[in-house]
């Protein structure tokens, strides 16, 4: 029934943000197009100034970066000069194509005192929509329909599941869910992806007698059907697929070709990807070039399949 439990690493986006790192994982490297997800926070309240969260620009190619919020408040700057807060329950969808460059700041003290909690994955790009032109689209949350029913709530944030749709353009088959149960709620997968899988944000369920709890991942064995049972209040985040085939991921680049990713590292270092014009006072140098002077080693292109 389970393929795989994926326990959430420590990781951080810089000093002041410590991450749960989720996808990839070493022996389960991708769920559907899904190759990576991070679990921010809960930071509450935030007691650092807020430009100590900031993630300064960086570059992406080969890949949609997707982020949602539960609390906070994000403001996002690419060079395609879009600005644009992010609050919780939107979704920004941003498709880096063959190349684009980001910031995200945290600039209002006021809407961080509630807290900090974000998830962020990256969807894989089919071959045919690798070299893309890079795009971006906020949807807010009348645009991202909910289904309720006895202890469980739900929104849809992309795809299809469950008979929801919404407007939000993908460019593979996928889902990907927001979900609230209640203690006791009774739940199942979505039918009609041939990958699916779960992170418990908070809470717990239990899957065939097993208990599992906030962190975990359990990734499901195509074409089984388990019921999910909430043991208390739990949040989850749902996801899945089709599977696109051998992808290579190096820091914040994605390709299915290896030399790809080359090109993305000395075009980020020749300055051929854009900075955002809102945004071009500083950014995140290539890793090797941190690790110089350094006898540490830069991360290597990995295939993920």
């Amino acid at each position: 029934m389970l393929d795989i439990v994926i326990e959430a690493r420590k990781a951080a986006l810089n000093e002041a943000v410590a991450v749960k790192r989720i996808l990839p994982f070493r022996l389960h490297r991708m769920v559907g197009p899904f190759i990576f997800m991070d679990h921010a926070g809960p930071l509450a309240p935030v007691t650092a100034p807020p430009s100590s969260l900031d993630v300064l620009p960086h570059p992406h190619i080969g890949l949609s970066t997707v982020s949602y919020l539960f609390g906070g408040q994000v403001t996002h700057r690419d060079s395609l000069g879009v600005e644009q807060i992010i609050r919780p329950g939107e979704v920004n969808w941003m498709t880096a194509g063959k190349g684009i460059a980001h910031s995200e700041r945290f600039e209002d003290p006021s809407v961080l005192a509630g807290g900090l909690e974000m998830i962020q994955t990256w969807v894989a790009l089919p071959e045919k929509d690798e070299e893309s032109d890079p795009t971006f689209n906020n949807y807010t949350v009348d645009q991202l329909p909910v289904f309720t029913d006895t202890g469980v709530w739900m929104r849809l944030i992309a795809g299809d599941a469950y008979g929801l749709r919404n407007d939000v353009k993908t460019h593979s088959p996928l889902f990907y869910l927001h979900v609230a149960l209640h203690p006791g709620a009774r739940f199942g997968l979505p039918h009609g992806h041939t990958e699916r899988a779960l992170y418990i944000v908070k809470g717990s369920i239990e899957v065939s007698g097993v208990t599992y709890s906030a962190g975990q991942m359990l990734v499901f064995t195509k074409g089984v059907d388990p019921l999910i049972i909430a043991k208390k209040h739990t949040t989850l985040m749902l996801l899945g697929g089709e599977p696109l085939g051998e992808r290579y991921i190096w820091w914040n680049f994605v390709s299915s070709r290896k030399e790809r990713i080359e090109q993305a590292k000395e075009d980020w270092k020749q300055g051929r990807i854009e900075l955002p014009p809102n945004d071009d006072q500083e950014f995140i140098p290539l890793p090797e070039d941190r690790f110089k002077s350094s006898s540490s080693q830069p991360p290597r292109p990995e295939p993920l399949s």
